[in-house]
C-alpha cells in the first residue's frame, strides 16, 4: 500500500464511524491495519513500507490511544529468536506440554528450528500452562509471546 492509499485510508476513517485504526507490520506476517469503532473491527492485510517513512506526510487526524496490556498475573514465554515453532521432537510422539500440564523451572516447551538447527526451548518458570499461543509448525518471530504460564506459588 503507498502513501496516496494511505492517505484515503485515513481520509475513509475520518468520515466514517471508526473509532481505531491500528497498523502492525511483520516482516513474516506482512502488514496487518485494524480500523475499529465501538464492537466491529475489519481487518485489512497489505504490503505497506514501514509506518516510520509513511507517519510523518500523514495529516494527524485522530489521535490513537495504545492499547494498554492487562496484568492478568501470567507469565509469557517469549521466543529468544526467529525461526519454527515446533510442540514436539517429532510428529509421531506427544508434545512437550498440552494446556492445563503443570511444568517446572527450566523443562523444555517446545523446539525452534533456526537455519536447520533444533533449539530447545526452557521455561524460566514453574507453574501451570494456560495457553499455547503458537500453532505447530509456525513461523515466529523474536521476543514472540509463545506460552502463558500461571506461575506456581
Amino acid at each position: 500500500m503507498n502513501e496516496g492509499k494511505l492517505r484515503k485510508l485515513i481520509q475513509l476513517f475520518q468520515d466514517s464511524d471508526i473509532d481505531e485504526l491500528e497498523v502492525q507490520h511483520s516482516f513474516w506476517r506482512g502488514t496487518r491495519i485494524r480500523l475499529s469503532r465501538g464492537h466491529a473491527s475489519t481487518t485489512i492485510a497489505a504490503p505497506l513500507a514501514p509506518p516510520a517513512a509513511v507517519a510523518p506526510s500523514a495529516p494527524p487526524a485522530t489521535a490513537v490511544t495504545p492499547v494498554e496490556k492487562i496484568d492478568d498475573g501470567l507469565h509469557e514465554v517469549l521466543s529468544p529468536m526467529v525461526g519454527t515453532f515446533y510442540r514436539a521432537s517429532s510428529p509421531e510422539i506427544d508434545p512437550f506440554v498440552r494446556e492445563g500440564a503443570h511444568i517446572d523451572n527450566g523443562q523444555t516447551v517446545c523446539i525452534i528450528e533456526a537455519m536447520k538447527i533444533m533449539n530447545e526451548i526452557p521455561t524460566d518458570v514453574g507453574g501451570e500452562i494456560v495457553e499455547i499461543l503458537v500453532d505447530n509448525a509456525q513461523a515466529v518471530e523474536y521476543n514472540q509471546p509463545l506460552f502463558k504460564i500461571r506461575p506456581s506459588s
